[in-house]
């Protein structure tokens, strides 16, 4: 699955907009029984809440954000509430390079009615090959059996900058 960029040199009118390609089927039906789902972006935290929808092909947004029908034509995401795109947030929490993406690839999960979206790898325009998108499995644990990534680095960084209060902030976690 994956999201394919259009309107990439019209921000002037509302900015790039993101449709989905090659959904798999459970997601595909879901999406148009219900028109219109929430999304919840997957980041390098976990997930987040966000302003986004899923829209299916045959209905728009009204004013309130919820489904009615409609003929865009494409699946896609809509920015609802939020003040950027769905490309813009992707690059945001991931610290991605500025440019147009051609595509972005995702997975999808869905859970509680929201549409869990990880991207996976993304392609600028005008670059050869698609470049992987770093995911990270139970960002934020820190238990006997498993420390993030994260933890990881933090604890580094007060190793070697704030050594002093390192064995008290590893006794309060523990």
């Amino acid at each position: 699955m994956y999201l394919l960029q259009t309107k990439q040199g019209s921000r002037a009118s509302g900015g790039p907009q993101y449709y989905f390609h090659d959904l798999s089927e459970p997601v595909k039906l879901y999406l148009r029984t219900k028109g219109a789902v929430s999304v919840a972006l997957v980041t390098p935290y976990g997930a987040t809440k966000s302003d986004f929808f899923a829209v299916d092909k045959d209905h728009k947004l009204d004013g309130s954000h919820n489904p009615i029908p409609g003929s865009v034509g494409h699946d896609r995401i809509q920015q609802g509430r939020a003040k950027q795109s769905i490309g813009e947030a992707i690059r945001h929490w991931y610290n991605l390079p500025n440019g147009n993406f051609e595509r972005i690839d995702i997975d999808i999960d869905i859970l509680e009615n929201i549409f869990y979206i990880t991207p996976l790898y993304y392609k600028v325009n005008h670059r050869k090959n698609r470049s992987p998108i770093s995911t990270v499995r139970n960002p934020l644990t820190f238990t006997r059996d498993h420390v993030s990534a994260l933890w990881n680095r933090q604890l580094e960084a007060m190793q070697k900058h704030q050594s002093s209060i390192l064995y008290w902030a590893l006794t309060e976690m523990g």
